[in-house]
């Protein structure tokens, strides 16, 4: 009967996500949370049917032990520094792993799962690369702009008076700024497919003294569909190069893709398990209460302090983003028709604890790395499974706890 309580809600990789009503007479264990409501108060907000059980329950895991420290990478003094002035206490299981790999010119193929530490473990490695021979640059491709503009900030934060140069190349930023950008040397350019190709078709952007090419969630560019542009971009870069491809998943297209660009790679898996297991999930059967109400009710609890609401279109997650804001949340709302600029700064609000929520489209569910996220809340349930995991991957980063929360009729 236990066995059935706990199985009972929890998603698979052949879980199709509908809109369709369930039922109404699931009895559940009793909610903490209550959620205000136009109709009658007695109607209480039940969160039962686990779809995980609770990360309380659970026999901690054993501390990971890792091969290497920082230091036996033999690492640049400056970088060295600068990694330990980042509080990077020793490698995480990928960078054990990826790091001397990537030293030694190797190409590679990286499966992790989100909040491992992926970033860095090609960065620094890179970084290293730089400081021992500045000619040629460094092709890092990504499939959003907020991921692009989040590895820059890593790598910036590393090299502080390194005399490294970045550019961002992505969309939704005035190109003359970039155009400028790349007048100069440069190691390391950073960007989307799209805009990257408008650069050298103008003939700006010149791919041919890249050494090395960064393929950052391939799996994502490739459902984007960006296989040709993807295709486009290599092929204006030297045939002798090292080419980095990183991946939630080994699909088949992920598979194709890493035949037709690697030489001979090195694959590395540290992924642990599909579900996310340091993240606590419940469902939240709405039934008949408002949306609204139940999700204000919810950020009313002093345990919500610092939340991603995911909803599936850009008008859906404006118009909850205002209708909080009228009730006194604290709120801000990333999605595609948002300028970069105003994606920066709800971005930048969100990090600095300004606001208490954000409301995103799945633009959000990859790449971004925020510290201290309490809570993953779907309001609307998201198309596919791996999306459910890139969600809720958000709180739970490397050894933290998260809560995630969905929100089902």
């Amino acid at each position: 009967m236990n066995n059935q309580k706990q199985t009972q809600g929890k998603f698979t990789r052949n879980t199709r996500f509908n809109h369709s009503k369930r039922s109404s007479g699931f009895h559940g264990r009793p909610s903490r949370f209550t959620a205000k409501s136009n109709r009658p108060k007695s109607q209480t907000l039940d969160i039962s049917s686990f779809i995980n059980r609770a990360v309380a329950s659970r026999v901690p895991e054993k501390a990971f032990t890792p091969k290497y420290l920082f230091t036996d990478f033999k690492l640049n003094p400056v970088l060295l520094r600068s990694i330990i002035q980042k509080k990077y206490i020793q490698p995480t299981p990928i960078q054990d792993k990826i790091i001397p790999s990537v030293l030694e010119g190797k190409d590679m193929v990286g499966l992790a799962n989100t909040g491992t530490g992926k970033t860095a473990a090609f960065l620094i490695p890179l970084i290293e690369r730089v400081l021992r021979d500045q000619r040629g640059q460094i092709l890092i491709v990504t499939p959003t702009r907020e991921l692009a503009l989040q590895i820059e900030e890593e790598l910036e934060s590393i090299t502080r008076q390194m005399r490294i140069y970045s550019t961002v190349c992505v969309g939704g930023e005035y190109i003359g700024i970039q155009v400028r950008k790349l007048k100069r040397k440069n190691n390391f350019i950073i960007g989307t497919p799209g805009r990257l190709i408008d650069l050298v078709n103008r003939k700006i952007l010149k791919l041919n003294g890249t050494h090395t090419v960064v393929l950052d969630e391939a799996d994502r560019m490739l459902d984007m569909g960006f296989i040709k542009d993807i295709r486009l971009l290599v092929s204006h870069t030297p045939e002798e190069r090292q080419t980095l491809c990183f991946s939630a998943t080994m699909s088949k297209k992920i598979e194709i893709l890493v035949g037709d660009f690697l030489k001979n790679p090195e694959i590395v898996s540290v992924k642990t398990t599909e579900m996310p297991e340091n993240i606590e999930q419940d469902v939240v059967h709405i039934r008949n209460l408002d949306k609204v109400d139940v999700l204000q009710g919810l950020l009313q609890n002093n345990e919500f302090k610092k939340v991603l609401v995911f909803g599936r279109t850009r008008h859906g997650v404006e118009n909850l983003s205002r209708k909080l804001t009228q009730r006194g949340i604290k709120t801000e709302s990333i999605h595609s028709d948002k300028t970069q600029m105003q994606r920066k700064r709800a971005l930048l609000n969100f990090k600095n604890n300004r606001v208490q929520a954000l409301v995103a489209t799945d633009v959000a569910a990859r790449g971004l790395d925020i510290d201290n996220i309490t809570h993953v809340i779907n309001y609307e349930i998201p198309e596919t499974f791996d999306d459910y995991i890139h969600r809720i991957g958000r709180t739970g980063r490397g050894t933290q706890r998260g809560k995630a929360l969905t929100f089902v009729n």
